[in-house]
C-alpha cells in the first residue's frame, strides 16, 4: 500500500511520530494493559486509538473518573512509558510515511510534532535509524496547548524558517489532522495499523 500525497509544492514536511513514523502504537498499547493492569484498570484497544493523539496525563484523569480509580498520574505515565522503552527492539518504522521520508530528505527540512516526550521520541527514532533525519523535534513541554490546538505545529513552523502554508503534516489521529488544519497546513492521513493490514 503507499500513502499519497496531496497537490502541492510542500517545503517542508512535519511528522507526528507514533503511529505515524514509528509503528509504536501496538508496543504502546501492550505498555498500557500492564501499567493499567497494576491498578485494576481497564483500557479497551478501540478507546486506545479513539483517543490517539491526546496528552498521557489527560488519559490517566479521564480513565481514572471512568473507573472511578485514583491512580497516581505521574506514577502511571512513568510506567507506561518504561514499559514502552522495554520493547523497543521490537520497533519498525511505518513502511509508506518511511518511504517519503527517505524520498524527500536532502531535498526539505523535516521536524517531528510529537504529543509524546522529548526521552520517548529520540528512543523511538534512535532505534529506527532516522534521529538526525529531523532538523527539530517538537515534543511535550516544547508548548503549552495540546493538539487539536495548533500551537505545536506552528512552533515547528517557525523553527524550520517556512510558512506554514507550506508544511505538509502526516498524522494519524484526528486531533492531529485537526490541529494541521487550524495550523492552515495541509495534511496526509497515516491509516492505523489495523487499516494497513486490511488493505494488503
Amino acid at each position: 500500500m503507499s500513502l499519497p500525497l496531496p497537490a502541492g509544492n510542500f517545503r517542508a514536511y512535519l511528522f507526528d511520530c507514533d503511529g505515524t513514523i514509528a509503528d509504536s502504537m501496538p508496543l504502546h498499547y501492550a505498555a498500557w494493559c500492564s501499567a493499567l493492569d497494576e491498578w485494576d484498570c481497564e483500557f479497551p484497544e478501540e478507546l486506545f486509538y479513539a483517543w490517539g493523539g491526546r496528552p498521557i496525563a489527560d488519559i490517566i484523569a479521564t480513565l481514572n473518573e471512568r473507573h472511578g480509580l485514583a491512580m497516581p498520574v505521574d506514577t502511571v505515565a512513568l510506567r507506561q512509558e518504561e514499559l514502552y522503552q522495554r520493547s523497543l527492539p521490537e520497533l519498525t518504522a511505518v513502511p509508506e510515511v518511511l518511504a517519503h521520508i527517505e524520498d524527500a530528505h536532502g531535498r526539505i527540512p523535516f521536524a517531528v510534532v510529537s504529543g509524546s516526550t522529548r526521552e520517548s521520541v529520540t528512543a523511538s527514532l534512535g532505534t529506527l535509524g532516522l534521529l538526525d533525519r529531523f532538523e527539530s523535534l517538537v515534543c511535550a513541554g516544547d508548548y503549552t496547548r495540546p493538539k487539536p490546538d495548533p500551537e505545536a505545529f506552528l512552533l515547528a513552523a517557525r523553527r524550520l524558517g517556512v510558512p506554514p502554508a507550506d508544511c505538509l503534516v502526516f498524522e494519524d489521529t484526528d486531533l492531529g489532522i485537526q490541529a494541521a488544519t487550524a495550523a492552515g497546513m495541509a495534511s496526509v492521513r497515516v491509516p492505523h495499523p489495523r487499516e494497513r493490514a486490511a488493505a494488503v
